[in-house]
């Protein structure tokens, strides 16, 4: 009988460093980092292991929860699928920019989530900007917990903190026994419609 499969999904509105604390967590450059929103649309999943407990962490595209382009309600519904399949929910949000209305608007969506949901405020790259986390107290999901992405502070107090919401036993990773297929080609030949058409979703 396979093991349940411990997802942990990295959410936020876009431009908050989703990518590169999803890179941290891995250990590698595996998702691309841009400060042009967008970059990132579908779900990208990579294997982490912290303390000795293994899950999958998925990176999502940035949340805009009232916009009605097609390109934003797509991101929203690959985020959508993140946080129904996952164990675990880390809203990251953005120190520098401080609370958004986007923020809030995603803050009362996770709210109704029956789920462990871990806010961290990202880009807190040096202890004297601990002041600036205070703010994130209104968003109505907890402590905030500073950290930041790009020189790693507190990434592993962070981690920490994931591991110990994961419900179950995580100690020993799940054999992923798929077969890897890569779909390959130039420009708007159809890679993706093919690979939903073959999926059964999109």
């Amino acid at each position: 009988m396979s093991k349940h499969r411990h997802i942990v999904a990295i959410v936020g509105r876009p431009n908050v460093g989703k990518s590169s604390l999803f890179n941290r967590f891995v250990g590698r450059r595996d998702a691309i980092v841009d400060d042009k929103p967008g970059i990132t649309r579908d779900r990208h999943y990579a294997m982490c292991e912290w303390n000795g407990k293994h899950f999958h962490v998925v990176d999502t595209g940035g949340i805009m929860p009232t916009s009605v382009e097609l390109f934003d309600l797509a991101i929203r519904e690959q985020a959508e699928i993140a946080i129904a399949e996952s164990d675990v929910i880390l809203f990251v949000v953005d120190a520098k920019t401080g609370v958004t209305d986007i923020d809030l608007q995603i803050a009362k969506i996770l709210r109704s989530v029956d789920k462990p949901i871990l806010l961290a405020v990202n880009k807190v790259d040096q202890t004297e900007d601990n002041h600036s986390v205070y703010a994130f107290y209104q968003l109505g999901l907890g402590e905030p917990i500073p950290v930041s992405a790009m020189v790693g502070r507190a990434s592993g107090d962070l981690l920490d903190l994931v591991v110990e919401k994961i419900p179950g036993d995580a100690s020993e990773q799940v054999e992923d026994e798929r077969i890897h297929v890569a779909i390959i080609g130039k420009e708007n030949v159809g890679k993706s419609s093919f690979v939903n058409a073959i999926i059964g979703e999109n």
